[in-house]
């Protein structure tokens, strides 16, 4: 369809039938843009940084038009957004309408939450960061965003059927869901909305017998069973959950796909890597989207999605993988993820 299949709008015009309008590609991307400090990440925009320059490498080979950024550090004044939105555009690619908002990683609440005597650590942040916006989020749309419900700010303990462990009252009182953010942000491709449910889970590790973690990142998925909007969606974002191989719990995961469809996006890269413990792994290795080092656990696991709601008709999608040359050196540098794209049927039918 479109410029990205074939230019066939002659003959369909000629049989009588109506144009269709080119795909809509919607990606998600964690291209490790977030800095030990405040301030770093917008620094380095304004220098050369080679790991930088190969994350804008591979969003302009993929071109979405629809990109949702997690691990991106956020400030006040969209400084780093703007400056990184610049490089997009000196690349060719032009993304007039962003959204970003503050997320729940880094932000202080002056508690001691993991217990350890000490206070204003990474731990004790809403969500593990050393200062506020610390990985967070960013939406980068051709089409225009809003509104956007944010959800951000929801208490964990509010969350029907919620799988958190016995916490102090104090805690739970605070205690939110989101270890980044939960927007629902509505972009209006043409005359059509489309909800892009956007999050960034917590990693289901780096915790103790009670499971915080595990717990925690099967509520941020599971929150969106309680909150699909009756228009077209989907959801994408960082879930940090490998279905097969990851050391989460996979059951809130199992019940979004009986409203979405998994298009399985592959690569040739992920297919291709195989030695260490990537060979003890359940999953099919093509559909994996983190690369880690293959001598000790994890491996590779896929925990980046693009999943869209059932009615919408899916006609393509991939992995940003490529098994060797130049563009497989860039997703190499630019992050220890891949990015990860669907085409849709726009605008969707009745």
């Amino acid at each position: 369809m479109g410029v990205r299949a074939f230019a066939g709008a002659a003959l369909v015009a000629a049989l009588g039938f109506a144009a269709s309008a080119d795909p809509l590609r919607i990606a998600s991307y964690s291209p490790d843009l977030s800095r030990d400090g405040p301030g770093l990440l917008l620094r380095d925009l304004g220098r050369e940084d080679k790991q930088i320059e190969a994350a804008v490498q591979v969003i302009a080979e993929t071109r979405p038009d629809i990109l949702l950024l997690t691990d991106f550090d956020w400030d006040l004044e969209g400084r780093a957004l703007e400056a990184f939105a610049t490089k997009l555009a000196r690349a060719g690619l032009d993304y007039p309408h962003r959204f970003a908002a503050r997320p729940n990683s880094g932000m202080a609440t002056g508690l001691d939450l993991n217990d350890d005597g000490r206070l204003a650590t990474a731990d004790d942040a809403q969500g593990f960061g050393s200062f506020s916006g610390q990985g967070g989020m960013a939406i980068l749309s051709r089409h225009p965003i809003g509104p956007v419900t944010d959800y951000t700010d929801a208490l964990w303990r509010d969350l029907p059927g919620h799988l958190m462990p016995p916490l102090p009252e104090k805690v739970a009182a605070v205690r939110r869901l989101s270890s980044t953010a939960h927007w629902d942000a509505v972009i209006a491709v043409g005359n059509e909305p489309l909800h892009l449910l956007a999050m960034s889970a917590t990693p289901p590790v780096f915790d103790g017998p009670e499971d915080l973690n595990g717990r925690r990142n099967h509520d941020e998925l599971a929150f969106w069973l309680h909150h699909l909007p009756e228009g077209p969606f989907v959801l994408a974002g960082n879930l940090n959950l490998d279905p097969m191989d990851s050391e989460g719990r996979p059951e809130a995961l199992a019940r979004i796909m009986d409203h979405v469809t998994d298009p399985l996006p592959r690569s040739a890269g992920g297919a291709a890597a195989k030695g260490g413990v990537n060979d003890s792994h359940r999953g099919d290795p093509g559909l994996d989207t983190g690369d880690w080092p293959d001598d000790r656990p994890p491996g590779n696991l896929r925990v980046d999605y693009v999943l869209p709601a059932k009615p919408l008709t899916v006609l393509d999608a991939g992995v940003f993988w490529p098994a060797e040359g130049l563009l497989a050196d860039a997703a190499l540098t630019a992050s220890a993820h891949r990015l990860v794209w669907v085409d849709l049927d726009w605008p969707p039918g009745p």
